[in-house]
């Protein structure tokens, strides 16, 4: 930590791979976490006293290298850093391949962490799902899914750093590795082109827009609580037939997502 101030480093990552079991008899889970959050308590005072400006971001995975490690997923590590003493100097670091490993939607962790003010940094590559570890290049194998991340990512104004932490396959050799590193960084910019292509294609927002149609007459009752809501809530007669008969057209507006990354529109 006293290195990356000196250099002048903004954020600083902990990735917690020794911080789990094989088994869980030895040790309390409970005092696991007591540890972690003595360990980033005293961190946090530690670039306090120091005058470092210096945010901390956590990096979750479910397993590998341990068998289980305590903070598997980007919610687990925000429900932790709600539990410090000093939460405003703690993030996350979410990471493709350490959400897709345990079968979970990425851009969904990330939204998450946004809405929470916590995304401090972010780790992008590309995973397949229950696979160990494998840190592909961004979008080589899972495109949809890339392409949902960098539009949210783009349409939040998200204007921190976009970390590629993967590596090239096994038999590359230096003209191949620098091949896959400009791979990383060309396809999230293609990704981002996409991503205006689609906000701006005039029949996909049209079925954005019939999707979300709302006529507004439930609006008193959304929002905060209020005891005049809730009455009002409960008085609606809701006509489930008529419900059940409203397009909602997903199958549509996805398949016109698959051809313009296809390039086809």
């Amino acid at each position: 930590m006293d290195d990356a101030a000196e250099l002048g480093a903004k954020v600083f990552v902990f990735w917690g791979g020794r911080e789990g079991v094989e088994t869980d008899a030895p040790k309390s889970a409970l005092d696991s976490i007591k540890h972690t959050r003595d360990a980033l308590n005293f961190f946090c005072e530690y670039v306090i006293d120091n005058g470092y400006d210096l945010k901390l971001a956590l990096e979750p995975k479910p397993n590998e290298p341990r068998g289980d490690l305590y903070f598997p997923t980007v919610g687990s590590m925000l429900a932790l850093i709600a539990t410090l003493d000093h939460p405003e100097r703690v993030g996350v670091n979410p990471e493709v391949a350490h959400e897709h490993m345990a079968g979970l939607n990425f851009m969904h962790a990330v939204a998450q962490a946004w809405d929470a003010g916590k995304l401090f940094h972010i780790d992008l590559n590309d995973q397949l799902f229950g696979r160990y570890d494998q840190d592909f290049r961004f979008g080589a194998v899972m495109i949809k899914q890339a392409f949902h991340l960098v539009k949210f990512l783009e349409d939040v104004g998200y204007s921190g750093s976009r970390h590629f932490d993967a590596h090239a396959y096994r038999t590359a050799d230096t003209a191949d590795v620098k091949a896959f590193a400009k791979g990383c960084m060309r396809t999230y910019l293609i990704l981002k082109e996409k991503a205006a292509q689609f906000n701006a294609d005039a029949e996909i927002q049209a079925l954005l827009a019939e999707i979300h149609a709302d006529s507004g007459d439930q609006a008193d009752v959304l929002g905060r609580y209020s005891r005049e809501a809730a009455a009002k809530l409960k008085a609606i007669n809701y006509d489930r037939a008529a419900l059940a008969k409203r397009s909602l057209p997903y199958e549509r507006l996805d398949q016109l997502t698959v051809e313009l990354l296809l390039g086809v529109r």
